[in-house]
């Protein structure tokens, strides 16, 4: 704790606690990887965030955007790191729209399995030709 009584906690530690990332190594390493920013800016995983800042973490598929409301170093429950934050309604709205397009099948390509001997040949000479 610091002299005026508010709390200072490393964004990494943070996001941790908040339960987006499973390990510390993992905030760590999503953060240095360019998958956190503030303000449209890359983070750093020592940056201390404030309460009312607003972060965009990508993981996965999932693109969320969230707004500081707790600050706490320590992993608890899922209901309790739910306090630490609250995600906006645009960022909630995306996610389940994306949601439901990956369900739909709208994002993948769909086959038919394993291709057979005439089209891995076909694939071996296309990727020949373009190396």
């Amino acid at each position: 704790m610091s002299e005026q009584g508010e709390q200072r906690v490393r964004l990494d530690k943070w996001l941790w606690a908040a339960r987006f990332f499973k390990t510390r190594a993992l905030a760590k390493a999503a953060i240095d990887g360019g998958k956190v920013h503030c303000r449209g800016e890359r983070c750093k995983p020592g940056k201390e965030p404030r309460i009312g800042d607003e972060y965009l973490i990508r993981s996965g598929f999932d693109e969320r955007s969230v707004r500081v409301l707790a600050l706490s170093d320590v992993r608890r429950g899922a209901a309790e790191a739910q306090l630490l934050y609250a995600e906006t309604a645009e960022s909630l709205a995306r996610r389940e729209q994306a949601a439901a397009l990956r369900k739909a099948g709208a994002l993948g390509l769909q086959s038919d399995g394993r291709p057979n001997k005439k089209q891995r040949r076909e694939l071996t000479q296309f990727h020949a030709s373009h190396d």
